[in-house]
């Protein structure tokens, strides 16, 4: 019980977490930011990818071996996404252009944490409940 209960946890932080980004997504749309100063268009785009994530997560929360696959679809999200942004920091750094690190770090850590929370598959019935009742 007490790793269900972990589990939920994480779920509510890293999916408010993830939540939080619509904030960010708000101030680069906020007066055409992403285009005029920033010349990114991609990162509203992108933004925009983690707050879906955030409300199914405080969706699985309530009950996380119901949601298995959500909660696995996410942890790897965040690891691939934690991966490339490594493999970007370090091409950043060759070409001596700094480039923080510790995002990178956040991402991989909370893909592992909810890999290695991730709950039990459960057992199916061999036999439809309709047929157990005959």
């Amino acid at each position: 019980m007490k790793r269900e209960r972990l589990t939920q946890i994480v779920l509510v932080i890293v999916g408010l977490l993830n939540l939080a980004t619509i904030y960010f997504l708000y101030l680069d749309l906020r007066h055409s930011s992403w285009l005029l100063e920033q010349r990114n268009e991609t990162e509203p785009m992108f933004l925009s990818f983690f707050i879906p994530i955030g409300v199914f997560l405080l969706m699985a929360a309530r009950r996380p071996s119901e949601h298995r696959s959500m909660i696995a679809l996410a942890a790897w999200w965040h690891i691939s996404h934690g991966t490339v942004m490594t493999i970007q920091t370090v091409e950043a750094w060759n070409h001596g252009v700094h480039r923080n690190f510790t995002d990178v770090i956040i991402f991989l850590v909370i893909g592992f944490v909810l890999l290695a929370l991730l709950p039990a598959k459960r057992e199916r019935a061999r036999h439809s409940p309709a047929l157990q009742t005959q």
